[in-house]
């Protein structure tokens, strides 16, 4: 075993016993040999198996893909500068500056973790699923049998096959459709001048302009903005038909957005929101599954 093995290995070890559950979302548990993650609840956050993580800690699985290693360093609540290490280590090229980030910041995600009673999302600039709570997975639908370069708003807004996987689980209606089409369009053309080298913005656009008709149309006509908000009428199958306002707000440098899907206090749709995610709760997996 070679040091930088070691080395990996060792540093992802160390990461998970300093951070605590509650930290990472999780319940506290009283029988705790150590206040940190167990490797079993660092897996399940990272959505890879115990088995492969133990032997990335033992140093006998040394060449994640870089899917696993950007899911272990938004588990890990990892700064930016430490994720560039845990590439570095992985021996994968730490993220250009100049691209799409998939990271999340650990500040970003404490504040996160105060919101397990509601309905959570993280999307990256080009509208890539992230991170979702169990909140948004109870509510809409669990996102986690989606293949991970599928999940995608932009490609649930402007379908290129009939067939092409949903973020949703089940019917999800905006109040103007057209408007946030043009939204949607409208943000993925102020990303482009953001990250004008991005692979995979360059490559979800291109897809969308030859699948899609409609988004060719908006595309077009070169308007450039931010998608901020829209409602939303969510016909859940436990609770019936939820209308809830889907407020987007960004997240900085990176361009994070960070979905929140609320209802009208003291309403009757917040009821329904609030009996669809405590149902859920301990129903629904957390949310950083990866392919293995």
């Amino acid at each position: 075993m070679s040091n930088d093995d070691a080395s990996l290995g060792s540093t992802i070890r160390a990461w998970r016993d300093r951070l605590r559950p509650e930290a990472a979302g999780l319940p506290a548990r009283r029988s705790r040999r150590a206040a940190g993650l167990r490797r079993e609840e660092l897996a399940e956050l990272a959505g890879i198996s115990v088995d492969y993580l133990t032997r990335m800690e033992q140093g006998r699985s040394t060449s994640p893909s870089e899917q696993v290693v950007a899911s272990l360093a938004r588990a890990l609540q990892l700064s930016v500068a430490e994720r560039d290490h845990l590439y570095r280590l992985a021996r994968l090229a730490v993220p250009a500056h100049n691209a799409i980030s998939d990271h999340i910041p650990p500040g970003v995600q404490r504040v996160l973790a105060g919101l397990e009673h509601t309905a959570a999302a993280v999307f990256a600039a080009d509208w890539q699923l992230l991170w979702w709570n169990r909140g948004w997975a109870a509510l809409v639908g669990d996102p986690t049998p989606i293949p991970v370069g599928q999940r995608n708003f932009a490609r649930d807004t402007f379908p290129v096959r009939p067939d092409a996987p949903l973020l949703r689980g089940w019917p999800v209606a905006t109040s103007d459709t057209a408007a946030t089409e043009v939204a949607v369009a409208s943000d993925l053309r102020r990303a482009t001048g953001r990250f004008p080298a991005d692979l995979r913005l360059s490559a979800l656009i291109a897809d969308l302009l030859k699948g899609n008709r409609r988004f060719a149309e908006l595309w077009a006509q070169g308007t450039v903005g931010t998608h901020r908000e829209d409602s939303k009428t969510i016909d859940h199958p436990s609770v019936g038909p939820v209308d809830v306002t889907c407020d987007v707000l960004t997240d900085g440098d990176l361009e994070l957005k960070i979905v929140v899907l609320s209802a009208a206090p003291g309403s009757e749709d917040e009821t329904r929101l609030r009996l669809a995610v405590v149902a859920g709760n301990g129903q629904v997996r957390p949310a950083h599954d990866v392919s293995r």
